[in-house]
């Protein structure tokens, strides 16, 4: 990681560690929940000119806000935020194409909390997302909930992911044990074994 690896780190640390070891130049890969863009600017970075990086959200507000952090970093060539939701992602992009698929599950940093992600879009949208990755393609999640929100979910994901055909993929959980106040779960999907 760069930061120092003996300070408090965050879920979103450990899941940029992880797709630092995986996405290369030239990749295409996909931001499910674009959010304000932390994420697609990260993956844009990683994939360089020669890739490609499009991102999902279903609130303008968090569209409009990454691309105009895309424009402002001079990757908006490569990397753009449609309007639309994650469990639309297969409109996008063919099966087997994909590196890397990332999913920030919650409500927009900043934005009202009384939008956020819902179980089943979002089961849908990962399983379109596994379709669209390439037999060595990882996908990451994180998923935050608490105050009012977003126990439904996890609870829904976290009774889903298992269910997945451990012959094609392999899930690794990484919840934090020693931290307060509904800590965030990454959670990493690798296709193939």
């Amino acid at each position: 990681m760069k930061n120092d690896p003996r300070k408090h780190f965050s879920a979103l640390q450990i899941i940029h560690h992880v797709l630092e070891l995986y996405v290369q130049e030239g990749d295409f890969c996909i931001d499910a929940t674009a959010g304000r863009g932390k994420d697609t600017l990260f993956l844009a970075n990683l994939v360089g000119k020669t890739g490609q990086v499009t991102a999902f959200d279903i609130q303008e507000d968090a569209v409009n806000s990454t691309n105009a952090l895309l424009t402002e970093h001079g990757v908006n060539g490569y990397a753009k935020a449609i309007l639309d939701s994650h469990a639309n992602m297969a409109n996008y992009a063919q099966e087997g194409t994909v590196s890397a698929i990332t999913f920030n599950f919650g409500w927009l940093p900043g934005g009202d909390h009384n939008v956020f992600t819902r179980p089943e879009s979002s089961i849908r949208a990962i399983e379109e997302g596994l379709k669209l990755l390439k037999p060595d393609g990882i996908m990451t999640l994180i998923l935050y909930y608490g105050r009012e929100t977003g126990f439904e979910e996890r609870d829904a994901l976290l009774e889903f992911l298992p269910t997945l055909d451990s012959d094609l993929y392999t899930v690794v959980e990484m919840p934090f044990v020693n931290r307060q106040n509904c800590p965030p779960i990454p959670i990493v999907i690798f296709k193939g074994r």
